[in-house]
């Protein structure tokens, strides 16, 4: 039986590609305005700007990867859904929390807290898929 098309993370891939682009608009804004063209000239607006998309790429890079491998090896459309959404609602929260202060805040707490659910739900699902090909 072939490998199913991955549907489900191009779905969720496509949602952080644009998420990732809406992430670069400030960024772009800011560089032209304070007219830095390479790191943050010591602006912490615009250093913060930086910080929100960076962290939005080391997260969703490794969690549309880990989506992919388990969608690859079968797992349930529920499980893969509820990971998507959960990973561009976390990534959405956090933008918006570390936007807002470089301090501690509500948004940045919980949007860090499930990205690393996400992570560590597939990172663990992707495991199991790969045990079960041992004990088959």
């Amino acid at each position: 039986m072939p490998a199913p098309t991955p549907a489900i993370t191009a779905l969720y891939g496509a949602l952080i590609g644009l998420l990732l682009v809406l992430l670069t608009l400030p960024i772009s804004r800011l560089r032209g305005r304070l007219g830095v063209g390479l790191g943050d000239g010591g602006h912490p607006e615009l250093a913060r700007a930086i910080r929100v998309h960076a962290n939005a790429v080391e997260w969703a890079v490794p969690a549309i990867l880990l989506l992919l491998i388990a969608e690859l090896t079968r797992a349930p459309v529920w499980f893969l859904h509820a990971c998507g959404i959960v990973l561009i609602v976390a990534r959405i929260v956090h933008a918006l929390g570390l936007s807002a202060k470089s301090g501690h805040s509500a948004g940045r707490f919980l949007g860090a807290a499930g990205s690393v659910a996400v992570v560590l739900v597939l990172a663990l699902w992707d495991l199991w898929a790969f045990l079960r090909t041992l004990l088959v």
